[in-house]
């Protein structure tokens, strides 16, 4: 069976990937199954980052490779907290990011709170050939956190198609909208091209 390795140890990311590929009959492997793999994600956009870690991975293990990276991006505070999200008010603290986020929108108006979650896909053959997929879910920052699911930004993000927090969706709901899913959808469609 031919393999594709997703360039993480998130067993929740692994398992959205399998589902897609299950159906092109390729087995999706992660970081977890190979030799521990330092990777440097010195990016200044989510592209660059993702094409680090895809690129650093299919050198590593010799296997077409796809990465992602993904994040907030604030209009007002002029893109950020962007590749730094999930570090922004240090190390992979929710509560000290979300903190962080509504202290430097304070006195911001509702209608210039105007948000974006973002999700690139990369992916590397050993040959070199690349395809890039994103995703994108427009809404707004809460002024405070509301509702009980998600992680990261969810409970401060207010999707404005849907018209409700983030955070008050259920995982099925998130996933029909996520940023993530619609570049794995969007990935889907040119995916046999750059596979064959």
């Amino acid at each position: 069976m031919e393999q594709v390795l997703i360039a993480t140890n998130n067993a929740h990311k692994a398992a959205e990937f399998a589902k897609l590929f299950a159906k092109f009959g390729i087995e999706v492997k992660t970081l977890a199954d190979f030799p521990a793999l330092e990777i440097e994600e010195n990016g200044t956009t989510f592209e660059e980052n993702a094409r680090l870690k895809a690129q650093t991975a299919m050198e590593a293990f010799h296997l077409p490779v796809l990465a992602d990276d993904s994040g907030l991006m604030v209009d007002a505070l002029g893109g950020a907290p962007g590749v730094h999200s999930a570090r922004y008010a240090g190390d992979h603290d929710d509560a000290a990011n979300n903190a962080k986020l509504l202290a430097e929108l304070q006195g911001v108006p509702t209608e210039q709170r105007t948000a974006h979650f973002h999700t690139t896909i990369v992916g590397i053959k050993p040959t070199g050939q690349e395809i890039i997929a994103h995703g994108q879910v427009d809404g707004h920052i809460l002024t405070t956190p509301t509702g009980e699911n998600g992680f990261g930004y969810d409970p401060l993000f207010y999707v404005d198609e849907l018209g409700v927090p983030m955070a008050t969706l259920t995982m099925e709901q998130k996933n029909a909208i996520s940023h993530r899913g619609r570049a794995l959808a969007a990935l889907a469609d040119d995916f046999k091209d750059w596979w064959n």
